[in-house]
């Protein structure tokens, strides 16, 4: 599976121009992809790069990859991410690795998303991961609810459970928020979904990624396929 993922990074790579703006996502996969791109640049090629978390971050340091910000520069040409799930619309699932409100930052802020992926995160209907519902702890207990209600008006339900780390502490993201973890098993409508969850206070970012995907990149037993979307991104 790990070479898999690698494949599909170095596919991705193919697309990286000299001069280029990218932004770097988190992740197994994403690290692959960093890594990768840390020989490029030490073999001459000029990118530079804005990561989605503070791990991707200190991978792209140890790997030699030259780091900005988007409070410095103005737009991204390509993010390059991977995903927990890809449904056929390019619709995705992220944030499993807990990343999902900078991913998204730095995703809307690109030209193109890249998702890269083994070709087992490819899914008829999105839903079997759990969708990851970022939070501020204040007021859980009523962002809950809301989000109850939420997933009952878009026709799905199922158990929710605040993230913790593998020592049974609360997970913190890096902007110090909370993750929710919903497990809805099929999401039938993901853009209304999606819509609904972005309008409760208390929630500051949920982990479906809609129109924001350009193209995936899924690595498999039979060898690579890439999937275009059907409309602009952003449409």
């Amino acid at each position: 599976m790990d070479q898999l993922k690698r494949q599909a990074a170095a596919r991705a790579l193919e697309e990286v121009r000299d001069g280029m703006q990218l932004g770097l996502g988190t992740g197994s996969t994403a690290k692959h992809f960093v890594e990768l791109l840390g020989e490029r640049v030490r073999a001459g090629l000029k990118i530079i790069g804005v990561p989605t978390s503070e791990a991707t971050r200190d991978d792209a340091m140890r790997c030699g990859v030259p780091l900005t910000t988007l409070d410095e520069i103005d737009h991204l040409d390509i993010t390059v991410d991977g995903a927990d799930e890809i449904d056929p619309a390019l619709n995705l699932i992220k944030g499993g690795g807990g990343a999902l409100l900078r991913e998204k930052i730095v995703a809307a802020a690109s030209d193109r998303m890249i998702v890269i992926a083994d070709d087992t995160k490819w899914v008829p209907t999105l839903g079997r991961f759990p969708l990851p519902v970022e939070v501020i702890p204040f007021g859980l207990g009523a962002t809950r609810r809301a989000i109850e209600k939420a997933f009952a008006e878009c026709g799905v339900s199922g158990q929710m459970a605040v993230r913790k780390t593998k020592d049974g502490h609360v997970f913190v993201t890096d902007g110090g928020h909370w993750i929710v973890d919903a497990q809805l098993g099929r999401i039938v409508d993901p853009p209304g979904l999606a819509k609904a969850l972005s309008t409760i206070p208390g929630v500051v970012e949920h982990g479906l990624f809609i129109g924001l995907a350009s193209s995936a990149v899924l690595a498999g037993g039979e060898g690579i396929r890439v999937i275009e979307r059907r409309e602009p991104k952003g449409d």
